[in-house]
């Protein structure tokens, strides 16, 4: 194999599968990423058994073929190089040069027909959705996946369609069983997608780290738009010119739609930069393990308290809109904040029940998400 190849367009290529390649080793082929040259481009793919990343970029190829490099190596060697170009040499399969003006580096590899092949999706059910838009609601849920959960099925993310409003919509639902998030997206009609191929009901479960993986991809250009592919046990994503398959998870997703409060009977209105500004300063002196903050609600006043038995005490008061009876209770300061976070509006709605109620937040415009916080005993 002998290429030559832009250095900005092989580091984004390699930028890309970082999150992709296997790091703990258990299989050395995995922390490696094959790279195929053939017509006039050069294609790089990396996978952990459990999501692939191929994408395609252009390339001048003198001789085709194909190697496997180790994905990590070579991409913080091509981080620091300052030259335009570089070129790739491999003739015996067992090592490739890399050549970039003055520069040169030497690394082994491995064969390529060891290297895992890319899964084969038949049958899948495709919709497209505006990638700016399917960013957005990665961005509004994947904060309350869980992480590493005893409950397997709380480290995806449900995506499922449902019809609200009479509007065909895609949603995605996350929880870790002490928050839920929640946010639909259009997409039927001129506000969202134009197709939507064998598209009838879909249930899915998409582990966390592939749904991380697609918004690195939407981060780095979310313009033009997304297909999703969704097959029995596996999805796919392509999007500028790249292509992500994950394995989907198995198992029963909980029913989030009985964790959603029904019939709120207290509601405030809230600056959210300002309750966002109150937490962060009351939850520096809350017990470490709880992120514990207690909510006292009276009239047009919200007073939020936190304490610590070896650091003290800290307390602030807020003006809200609330008209209702007053109320205490209690809720972890951490699991707000990641709520505020992801909120664009600068008034959030929060709706409860009574003290043991859990709290609904949503936009003050009405929105199309929601967050759903479980209380505390304070």
């Amino acid at each position: 194999m002998q290429i030559t190849v832009k250095r900005e367009v092989l580091f984004r290529a390699l930028q890309r599968v970082q999150g992709v390649v296997e790091r703990r080793n258990t299989m050395p082929i995995l922390s490696h990423a094959l790279i195929d040259a053939k017509g006039a481009e050069v294609t790089i793919f990396a996978t952990d058994l459990e999501i692939g990343l191929k994408g395609q970029y252009e390339a001048q190829v003198l001789e085709p073929g194909q190697i496997t490099v180790s994905a990590r190596k070579l991409y913080e060697i091509v981080r620091e190089l300052p030259h335009e170009e570089i070129r790739l040499v491999s003739s015996d399969r067992k090592s490739v040069a890399l050549e970039a003006g003055k520069s040169r580096f030497q690394m082994m590899t491995l064969p390529p027909e060891e290297f895992p092949p890319m899964p084969a999706v038949d049958g899948a059910a495709e919709l497209s959705i505006d990638g700016a838009a399917m960013g957005e609601l990665i961005r509004k849920t994947v904060f309350a996946v869980g992480e590493n959960d005893a409950r397997y099925v709380l480290n995806g993310t449900l995506l499922t369609t449902a019809s609200v409003s009479g509007k065909h919509v895609l949603r995605l639902v996350g929880t870790d069983g002490h928050r839920l998030a929640l946010a639909d997206r259009e997409v039927a009609g001129p506000a969202g997608a134009s197709k939507a191929k064998g598209l009838g009901e879909i249930n899915a479960i998409i582990p966390k780290k592939a749904l991380l993986e697609i918004r690195r991809l939407l981060e780095e250009k979310a313009d033009g738009p997304l297909t999703l592919g969704i097959a029995k046990n596996q999805c796919t994503v392509q999007h500028d010119g790249v292509v992500l398959v994950a394995r989907l998870m198995e198992g029963t997703y909980p029913n989030y739609q009985q964790v959603i409060p029904k019939g709120a009977t207290k509601s405030l209105v809230v600056n959210r930069q300002l309750l966002e500004g109150a937490l962060r300063r009351v939850a520096l002196l809350a017990r470490e393990k709880t992120n514990a903050v207690k909510w006292d609600l009276t009239g047009g006043r919200l007073v939020l308290t936190a304490s610590n038995p070896d650091l003290g005490e800290a307390q602030e008061e807020l003006s809200v809109t609330y008209s209702g009876d007053g109320v205490t209770t209690g809720f972890n300061a951490r699991y707000l904040l990641d709520a505020l976070s992801v909120v664009d509006t600068e008034e959030i709605v929060m709706e409860l029940k009574d003290a043991l109620s859990p709290c609904v937040i949503r936009e003050h415009n009405g929105g199309s998400s929601l967050c759903v916080i479980m209380p505390m005993r304070i």
